[in-house]
């Protein structure tokens, strides 16, 4: 794309400049609004600015991604319900050695897990159990959270449902899921085990903490409900208490067998186990759609969508769970990257730095990786790998064949890899940190800078260490 006018690309430059200020430094002196009414304003500025249409700022707002994740953070409630993650507690808490154990199980766990349920989806149901593992072990959240935004990033790079820019790939380049996911997989259990090494490493001293047996019990417990529902003690105390969304969950089977005859005619034990059972199947299913290739914001919609209506009550709770601030978040990131990629600077870049980016030269491909880091985390690693697909693969295609699938393969492990640079690389990384300043118990703020401080010695040794590996199992 041709660089834009003047006053195009300087009042567009500057509306983008407002996003990256407000969503690096949410609570800047002289406008302290915070990262949603950042993105908002700086939507707004770019239309003012006619950098882009009304037209086109509402064609890119991505509404499959707003709908996924909208529907993720509704089936996650419900999984909570179901005591998914209290299964996850025994997985994480079973026989731990301490800190530095959980943080190694924490990395296994999430980057397997976001190959199959997406980056976004694991750090939506995953943020606010992993803070409540790390506080019932008197641990530093910061370590933890970091594990899981970078694992989550690393570990969605194996599939292509893995996050959204591998879904664009896999579509434009018609590479199979089982050739995808073999090409990618050394250098994602690599990447894994490296990151995993390097937060141990600085985190060291900070993981001596406590894992009492009779915690990580009570804790599995409180999510199996095992414990007295919170509405019946709380209403012991204060009849007039109004039921909060809170307390959806835990009284989510007692709710169902007051609403409908045959949970009446149900024992309590067969009632629960029908629920969870039925939230349990439900989520395996929408993975088999995924593996098929079905419409993956559909399907989670659906699947939520299912669950409400087997809860038999007003959804209100349930809906209110869901953090919509994060989703006005992304409507105005989708229209200022829009109009940021309008102004022409980010293609600009590509065609400067093309003639020295052939992958088959290791400068190539080092200078390749690096034009990847910078546009991701400049201008979002979806529209990084809608403006360069096309051209990398045709650069690819005068080396050879199997040279093209091999870049594709390359643009997807960079450019989710390059999500851990900084706060700003990755949705998944901004999802685990507005979860983290809102959780009940052991909230954290995860700021720019103490992202970065890791993100960035993470993000270049991990990319670096996986790119050889790419390719290296072919599939016919």
């Amino acid at each position: 794309m041709a660089l834009a006018s003047l006053s195009k690309v300087v009042l567009g430059s500057a509306a983008f400049g407002v996003f990256w200020v407000l969503a690096v430094f949410p609570s800047v002196p002289f406008l302290p609004i915070g990262r949603t009414a950042g993105a908002l304003l700086s939507a707004a500025l770019m239309v003012v600015f006619h950098v882009i249409s009304p037209d086109d700022a509402y064609a890119s707002v991505d509404l499959p991604i707003l709908g996924l994740l909208f529907a993720t953070m509704v089936v996650g409630g419900y999984l909570k319900g179901a005591g998914m993650f209290g299964h996850l507690g025994r997985l994480l808490a079973w026989r731990s050695q301490g800190g530095r154990d959980l943080l190694c199980r924490v990395c296994v766990v999430t980057a397997l897990a976001s190959a199959l349920f997406t980056n976004d989806t694991c750090c939506v149901v995953l943020t606010e159990f992993v803070l409540e593992l790390a506080a019932e072990r008197n641990l530093p959240a910061k370590p933890f959270l970091l594990a899981l935004a970078t694992s989550a990033n690393i570990g969605s790079s194996a599939t292509p449902i893995g996050n959204p820019q591998n879904l664009v790939i896999a579509f434009n380049s018609k590479i199979s899921f089982v050739s995808f996911f073999l090409g990618i997989l050394p250098a994602m259990l690599a990447g894994m085990a490296v990151n995993m090494v390097m937060l141990l490493c600085k985190y060291w001293k900070d993981l001596e903490g406590v894992s009492p047996d009779a915690e990580s019990k009570e804790m599995v417990a409180v999510e199996e409900g095992r414990r007295p529902s919170p509405l019946t003690a709380t209403t012991l105390k204060s009849p007039a208490r109004v039921l909060s969304a809170d307390d959806h969950d835990s009284v989510m089977a007692e709710s169902i067998s007051t609403k409908h005859r045959w949970f009446m005619q149900c024992s309590e034990p067969q009632r629960r186990l029908f629920l969870k059972s039925f939230a349990y199947i439900v989520t395996a299913g929408m993975l088999v759609a995924y593996m098929l290739g079905l419409n993956m914001s559909w399907t989670a919609i659906t699947t939520a969508v299912a669950l409400i209506v087997v809860d038999f009550r007003d959804a209100e709770a349930c809906l209110g769970k869901v953090s919509y601030s994060l989703l006005v978040f992304f409507t105005g990131m989708f229209v200022t990257v829009s109009g940021f990629n309008k102004t022409g600077l980010p293609g600009a870049i590509w065609n400067v730095m093309a003639p020295y980016s052939k992958i088959n030269h290791v400068s190539g491909v080092t200078v390749l990786s690096l034009i990847i880091l910078l546009l991701s985390n400049l201008a979002s690693n979806v529209p990084t790998v809608l403006l360069m697909g096309d051209e990398v693969a045709a650069s690819a295609a005068t080396i050879s064949p199997a040279a093209v699938t091999r870049s594709w393969l390359l643009l997807a492990w960079v450019s989710t890899v390059a999500g851990n640079l900084s706060l700003l690389g990755s949705a998944a990384n901004l999802i685990v940190c507005e979860q983290a300043r809102r959780v009940p118990r052991n909230a954290h703020d995860l700021t720019f800078w103490s992202h970065v401080v890791f993100g960035v010695p993470s993000t270049l040794v991990v990319t670096a260490v996986g790119i050889p590996l790419i390719g290296l199992i072919n599939v016919a």
